[in-house]
């Protein structure tokens, strides 16, 4: 892929982690990786690449079994600036007020409770979280494994029903529940 189709600088690349199973970015001739993306990157591009080449919506729920005590869960995140970690692989630097982020994940909850968009289609291009190539999967977890604030949403949803907005430290989260 050209810089062009990805919308990273000249000589970075998007490649999947082996041990996570997430992209990440390299620039082969200095070796540099990062979950970020770099700077000088066009989102957009990025974002449309990523939704085209990194999505991975098309997993069947049907190849998991949900292990004692477990639930599965996706999530749409949000960062602020305020956020623990301000900086995502959309952004290099988030700086939105905890307003703005809060407009903008109640605005994705109308379009998801339209059902103009899924909560996976929105989550693989916009989320601020690492998991949207999974279509914000997150998989299997269990109880103590989360946030408390994230935990305590997750479990008290029924299957396929998601959250209201849910805030954490990592930022504000719409949240699903798929198994």
């Amino acid at each position: 892929m050209s810089s062009e189709d990805t919308g990273l600088p000249e000589g970075w690349q998007v490649r999947r982690s082996n041990t996570k199973n997430l992209p990440y970015y390299f620039h082969a001739a200095t070796k540099d990786s990062r979950w970020e993306p770099p700077a000088g990157t066009d989102t957009d591009k990025l974002k449309r690449y990523m939704a085209q080449y990194h999505s991975s919506r098309s997993i069947s729920s049907a190849a998991f079994s949900a292990p004692e005590g477990k639930i599965r869960a996706a999530h749409l995140l949000v960062k602020h600036r305020d956020s623990r970690r301000p900086a995502s692989w959309r952004e290099p630097k988030i700086t939105r007020t905890y307003e703005e982020a809060e407009q903008l994940i109640k605005r994705y909850m109308d379009q998801i409770n339209s059902g103009d968009v899924t909560l996976s289609e929105l989550a693989t291009t916009e989320s601020d979280c690492s998991s949207a190539s999974k279509g914000g999967d997150l998989g299997f977890f269990a109880k103590g494994d989360m946030q408390k604030e994230f935990e305590d949403a997750a479990f008290q949803l029924k299957k396929g029903e998601m959250s209201n907005v849910v805030a954490t430290a990592s930022g504000l989260h719409l949240i699903q529940r798929l198994e």
